[in-house]
């Protein structure tokens, strides 16, 4: 059976993470404005404050992970209270590399792995639309596990280490995205799929995209009326049916696109619609450009993402 999940992260082509090992002591806060890469922190030893402008404001303890899939305006300080005097803008590094914020000498209050999932692909854009703003799994160990795991593969100079790291990033967004799905919160993918009428739907969608979907065709697979379907979608995904199914369909012509021998007709068949025609009306109102012309722009421009701070508030 099709895993949405696992495509939606297999179609984003983690890369190498870069990654810190930071620690704190004393009282100690850090900032971080909008960026383009999702945003991760495994909490190793202690804990840490997590706030940011939505009135979030969570404390996270030793085998908490947080992955903030576009990473809005937040703070991260220590759990004792801290002010504006203590933000910090230079942190210490330590002999092993360690970066330390707060004071420099005393009892570590914090010790956590921080980091950006860097992607080849412009589908960040997409998870983040589907994804409640702050995924945090608390106590999964495996998680931790698998950060040790990444720190270990990223320091060393292994053969094949960019591989084992692509795929170590796989494992790492799934566990953290299946161990949320259960959970309530905002509309999202994650919801969608937790709800078991609306996961039928889901999955039957991705796995037959070049079917002629209508929205009494899911509301039968869902065993639910047709009104009764859309307002649970909706609530649930945060998105109309049709919407989520027109969002998934681009996001998998852009991928077909990327292949040097794609044909028009072909990816057009494959994402549902009848004529080439049709599909590349469809994605030029969609995308901004004709599909012919994003297919010329990616074989000679293959996405590149440049890193940026890793810590927040670090540049």
């Amino acid at each position: 059976m099709t895993d949405p999940m696992v495509q939606i992260v297999a179609m984003l082509r983690p890369t190498a993470p870069f990654s810190k090992r930071a620690s704190g002591a004393g009282p100690w806060r850090v900032r971080r404005t909008q960026s383009p890469n999702p945003y991760y922190c495994a909490i190793l030893e202690g804990g840490l404050r997590y706030a940011d402008e939505s009135n979030d404001d969570l404390i996270l303890h030793a085998g908490d992970f947080i992955l903030i899939p576009a990473a809005e305006d937040f703070t991260m300080s220590s759990v004792e209270p801290s002010s504006a005097e203590h933000l910090v803008t230079d942190p210490l590094i330590l002999p092993d590399g360690e970066y330390r914020v707060g004071e420099a000498t005393g009892i570590v209050n914090m010790r956590a792995l921080v980091g950006y999932c860097i992607f080849q692909s412009e589908f960040a854009s997409l998870l983040a639309s589907l994804l409640p703003r702050v995924v945090v799994v608390r106590g999964e160990r495996r998680l931790a596990l698998l950060m040790q795991l990444l720190d270990d593969e990223a320091k060393g100079e292994r053969l094949a280490r960019e591989v084992v790291l692509q795929h170590l990033l796989e494992v790492l967004m799934i566990e953290a995205l299946r161990a949320t799905a259960g959970l309530t919160g905002s509309p999202g993918l994650l919801r969608g799929l937790a709800d078991d009428r609306l996961a039928t739907v889901i999955r039957d969608m991705h796995a037959e995209p070049e079917r002629m979907w209508t929205v009494t065709d899911m509301a039968r697979a869902a065993a639910l009326s047709r009104s009764g379907f859309y307002t649970r979608f909706q609530s649930a995904v945060g998105m109309a049916p049709m919407t989520y199914l027109l969002t998934w369909r681009l996001a998998l012509a852009k991928n077909f696109l990327r292949s040097p021998d794609a044909r028009l007709e072909e990816v057009a068949r494959k994402v549902g619609y009848r004529s080439a025609s049709a599909f590349s009306v469809a994605f030029t109102r969609s995308v901004g450009v004709s599909p012919a012309r994003y297919a010329r722009v990616a074989a000679k421009s293959p996405e590149e993402t440049t890193p940026d701070s890793l810590l927040p508030g670090v540049a």
